[in-house]
C-alpha cells in the first residue's frame, strides 16, 4: 500500500521531501488540558515519514547502510505492535505506557526503544537537511559528520561510532546529493524552501516526542 502510494506520488513528479511534508502535515498532536488524559501523538504518519527518511538516506550512500537497516527494523517492530490493536496503538504514547507497565520498555527489542531510535534518526535527518540548506557550499562529508556528532554520536557506543567514521569517506558531494533529493527541474532555492518547510513541521513534533520519552526515562539510553 505504501509503495503504491509512493510510486503514484513520484509519477506526479513530487520529491521525497515534498511527500514527507505532506506526511508530517497529518501529524496532529493533542495535549490534554490536565493530567487526566494521555497526550495523543499519531503513530502511522510518523512511520510513513520514517519510510521516506530511508529513501533520503539512501541518497547519501553506503555511509547510512547500518542506520537505514536499524530504521527499517524499528519501523517493522512498531507496525507489528500496531497491527495487534490499531485503535489503541494509533497513539505512540500508549505503546510506552504498555511496555512501562510490563517492565519491558528498556529491553533491546522493545517498541519503546524502537521509537526512541526512530526519533533520534528523524532528528539527525532534519539536522542534516537544515545544515545543507544553510551551508550549501560546505562539503557534504563535513555536514554529515557535524550533524552526527550532535545528534547520534552521544548515544552510540564506540563500535557504532567507529563504523560510522569509516563509512564517512563514501559520502557523495553536495551537488550529487541535492540533485538526488530534489526534482531535476527544481532550483536549489525551491529545494531550500522545501527543507525549511519540513524543518518547521518536524521540529515541534520532535520536541513533543522527546518530552514524552523523557517522562518515561528513555531519552538517555545508548546503543552498544
Amino acid at each position: 500500500m505504501k509503495r503504491k502510494r509512493y510510486e503514484m506520488e513520484i509519477k506526479k513528479k513530487k520529491t521525497e521531501l515534498q511527500i514527507a511534508i505532506e506526511e508530517l502535515s497529518l501529524v496532529i498532536i493533542t495535549k490534554p488540558a490536565d493530567n487526566t488524559e494521555t497526550t495523543h501523538i499519531p503513530l502511522r504518519p510518523l512511520l510513513s515519514f520514517c519510510n521516506l527518511i530511508i529513501r533520503v538516506l539512501d541518497k547519501i550512500g553506503p555511509t547510512m547502510a547500518v542506520l537505514r537497516q536499524d530504521i527499517d527494523q524499528n519501523i517493522q517492530s512498531l507496525e507489528k505492535l500496531w497491527e495487534t490493536d490499531p485503535c489503541v496503538y494509533s497513539n505512540l504514547v500508549e505503546i510506552l505506557k504498555k511496555e512501562m507497565k510490563e517492565g519491558t520498555f528498556k529491553m533491546v527489542a522493545s517498541c519503546s526503544k524502537a521509537l526512541l531510535w526512530l526519533t533520534r534518526t528523524m532528528d539527525f535527518t532534519a539536522g542534516l537537511l537544515r545544515l545543507l540548506s544553510k551551508e550549501m557550499s560546505s562539503k557534504m562529508e563535513e555536514l554529515v559528520e557535524e550533524c552526527y556528532m550532535t545528534t547520534l554520536k552521544p548515544h552510540h557506543g564506540w563500535i557504532a561510532s567507529a563504523a560510522f567514521k569509516v563509512c564517512l569517506k563514501l559520502v557523495p558531494d553536495n551537488k550529487t546529493f541535492m540533485d538526488a533529493i530534489g526534482a531535476r527541474d527544481e532550483s536549489y532555492e525551491t529545494l531550500r524552501e522545501d527543507i525549511d518547510t519540513l524543518s518547521s513541521l518536524l521540529t515541534p513534533i520532535l520536541k513533543e516526542i522527546y518530552f514524552v520519552l523523557e517522562q518515561y526515562g528513555l531519552n538517555r539510553l545508548k546503543s552498544m
